[in-house]
């Protein structure tokens, strides 16, 4: 097994608070992806803490132009950002019906660059709440203006990898994943040194208990009902292939610069415990909340202070059951073959989770069964091979391979419906 050569510290310690604007007052935040799971959520805690953070500029897709310009109104942000520059007109006409009369409106940016203008924007803490790999040019962004990133874009980490480490100084990542903000807050109960492995638990998602057999017939709908967590389509699907943990692996790899062989994956049906760090006394320590994503943006947006009654908190006077399963692999390979990726480095992370987007799409689009979105990500990780490994990537590497991975995906998910038809 190889792993990636140890950097000096991991990229994220809750022992290191990277923090070049301290000062009095409340943060100020740009949130990207605001009309988003991530970004509502975000917003909301923002409006209960009006003290402790500010925000600044909101970014979206464009897809929900009407709740963007109430944002910015109940915000009043300096300017809004939206990817798709056809959407200008009715964002205009959005923001025009929220703001009063002679209430000043907030600028305008659009285009494929403008979250990744904004992330190196005057401000505190950016929030990477985007959906996808198009989230590593706005990671980049930030890190390179010296903002803290509050990073729910874990595919930005993952097919940047080198791109994000080369430029990240410690503390300066603070994880809003529920997973990878539960293990940041465990490793604050001891050095690096003393951890004997991460811990990193999953619902199991809708189909836990499913033999690959079963997989064969479900329905999109089976898919997207998640027992746990209320989530966007693409996050969703990739909790029922367990996508999602394969590159959560990968991610808690990268950030805690801990060999893939110390990381293991549990099934956690309740989803109370988020992960645990087992040290190497023997102690477990486990973060534990009832499923909300304000704790973990809460930590993303407000470390190395809590925020108050970010979140709910269990009532400990009632009786509850926590169970644990090891993970099928045959069921859901998505995993294990995340491992491979990840100890491949270079380009290959980004080759898988490329087509698995595209594969997703197809899926959700009735153009692929549900057991060949992982058939048809294998298939196009193996014919990649381990072209662009080492530690020279380029964004143009990146992008490269993506480009190819979705048309290789695309193609062969093109013939196995052209076959099936026939069939």
């Amino acid at each position: 097994m190889t792993d990636s050569p140890a950097r000096p510290a991991p990229l994220a310690d809750p022992h290191l608070v990277y923090d070049p604007l301290a000062g009095d007052g409340p943060k100020d935040v740009v949130v990207l992806g605001s009309t988003g799971s991530i970004g509502t959520q975000a917003l909301d805690l923002v409006l209960r803490n009006p003290g402790r953070f500010r925000v600044t500029a909101l970014s979206a897709n464009g897809g929900r132009v009407a709740l963007l310009a109430e944002q910015a109104h109940r915000l009043r942000v300096r300017t809004v950002a939206v990817a798709r520059e056809d959407v200008v007109p009715a964002l205009r006409e959005a923001l025009a019906a929220a703001y009063g009369p002679g209430e000043p409106l907030p600028e305008i940016l659009a285009g494929p660059k403008a979250a990744t203008e904004l992330a190196a924007s005057d401000c505190h803490t950016v929030l990477n709440g985007i959906t996808g790999s198009i989230g590593l040019a706005p990671t980049l962004a930030a890190l390179e203006a010296g903002r803290t990133l509050a990073l729910a874009n874990k595919e930005s980490l993952i097919v940047g990898g080198p791109l994000v480490t080369a430029l990240a100084k410690p503390g300066q990542i603070i994880p809003v994943d529920s997973e990878h903000a539960a293990l940041f807050q465990a490793l604050a109960a001891g050095t690096r040194a003393d951890v004997r492995k991460l811990v990193v638990t999953a619902s199991g998602g809708p189909f836990r208990g499913r033999t690959k057999a079963d997989l064969a017939e479900v329905t999109v709908e089976d898919a997207l009902a998640h027992p746990t967590w209320a989530m966007g389509p693409v996050i969703t699907v990739n909790s029922a292939t367990l996508v999602n943990k394969g590159l959560e692996v990968i991610e808690a790899h990268l950030l805690y610069d801990i060999p893939f062989d110390r990381i293991e994956v549990v099934v956690h049906p309740q989803s109370y415990v988020h992960s645990m760090v087992e040290f190497t006394d023997g102690s477990t320590i486990a973060q534990a909340t009832p499923p909300d994503m304000r704790g973990p943006i809460a930590i993303g947006l407000g470390w190395p202070e809590r925020v108050p009654d970010a979140a709910p908190a269990f009532d400990w006077s009632k009786a509850s059951t926590w169970e644990f399963f090891p993970l099928d692999d045959d069921a859901f390979p998505s995993v294990n073959l995340a491992r491979h990726v990840g100890q491949l480095a270079g380009t290959a992370p980004a080759v898988f989770n490329a087509a698995n987007e595209e594969c997703v799409e197809a899926f959700l689009n009735g153009a692929l069964p549900f057991n060949g979105i992982m058939e048809t990500v294998t298939r196009v990780v193996e014919e990649h091979g381990t072209p662009g490994t080492g530690t020279s990537l380029t964004v143009s590497d990146v992008l490269e391979a993506e480009t190819w991975a979705r048309t290789r995906a695309r193609e062969i998910t093109a013939t196995t419906a052209t076959a099936e038809a026939r069939a």
